[in-house]
């Protein structure tokens, strides 16, 4: 039994910042057979909706709207002025969202991305708490415009609030908004996840939204990431979303730094996105 999915890549496999200019991968991008188009939103200044759903159309693509964090955007800072800047990007996401078509904002939205430190069990709950408070409050600004929020869990080297599925899901009932929901990324499952068969299916409806790597974070189908495991969860919950290629190019010096990708990871981004998609459809057959 195949898998009834679409397949998207994140145009941070070949640029960052995201602007009105990286349209222009969007034709190649389809051309190589994919549905859906993430992208990141950095700085939603750089971004001229109007033409980029005209891009949209003319390419047939989907849209999937990824937040980046950075250290200014962290709703568990101590200071209430860090809350507010984190709002004020999320609301314009959301505008974004609703302005492109895509049904959610998904990212590691509860705390600045890099905020990785050995925490009192104190400190721990205070953040913890404060990430609910807020995210709540986030929902709400969700919901009023239709749309839900994803919530991705990140790497023990990346976060210290909401490394697995059981930390998201844990985090999506404490803050009990049912615009409140999950997204998986492999690269990170790789790492923290003990079973990643059993991490997917314990996500159920909950699971909006799945970025896939390598291990390494390479192409899709060239490492030691169990397959068969993400297949069997995907297919035991009947999902039905995007899975998407999110990594990295190491042309952008800023965005390599901040993920640790020191190298090319193929021999071009192209060819990462063409034979990551290769196989993703051979493995969606159950091949």
């Amino acid at each position: 039994m195949s898998l009834n999915i679409k397949f998207g890549v994140s145009t941070w496999l070949w640029t960052s910042p995201f602007s009105t200019d990286t349209i222009s991968l969007f034709g190649k991008i389809r051309q190589m057979g994919f549905e859906c188009v993430e992208i990141p939103v950095e700085d939603p200044d750089l971004i001229n909706l109007d033409i980029v759903k005209e891009a949209l159309t003319e390419f047939d693509l989907r849209p999937v709207i990824c937040g980046a964090f950075g250290p200014t955007r962290d709703l568990t800072h101590d200071d209430p002025a860090f809350h507010q800047v984190s709002f004020d990007y999320i609301n314009r996401c959301l505008d974004i969202c609703s302005a492109l078509g895509a049904g959610f904002l998904a990212g590691p939205m509860y705390s600045a991305v890099g905020k990785a430190r050995l925490v009192s069990p104190e400190l721990k709950k205070t953040e913890w708490d404060r990430a609910v408070h807020n995210l709540r409050k986030v929902c709400h600004s969700a919901q009023e415009r239709g749309l839900q929020i994803a919530l991705e869990p990140l790497n023990r080297f990346e976060s210290d609030l909401v490394n697995t599925a059981a930390d998201a899901l844990k985090l999506v009932a404490d803050i009990g908004h049912p615009a409140a929901k999950v997204m998986l990324d492999g690269f990170h499952m790789n790492i923290e996840e003990p079973d990643i068969e059993r991490a997917i299916t314990s996500c159920g409806d909950q699971l909006l939204h799945v970025q896939v790597s390598e291990n390494y974070r390479g192409t899709p189908g060239t490492g030691q990431t169990r397959w068969e495991a993400f297949y069997r969860g995907l297919s035991a919950i009947g999902y039905q979303g995007v899975v998407s290629i999110e990594s990295f190019t190491p042309e952008v010096k800023e965005l390599a730094g901040a993920v640790c990708i020191w190298k090319p990871l193929a021999e071009s981004q192209d060819r990462f996105a063409g034979d990551g998609l290769t196989f993703l459809r051979r493995w969606a057959e159950g091949i």
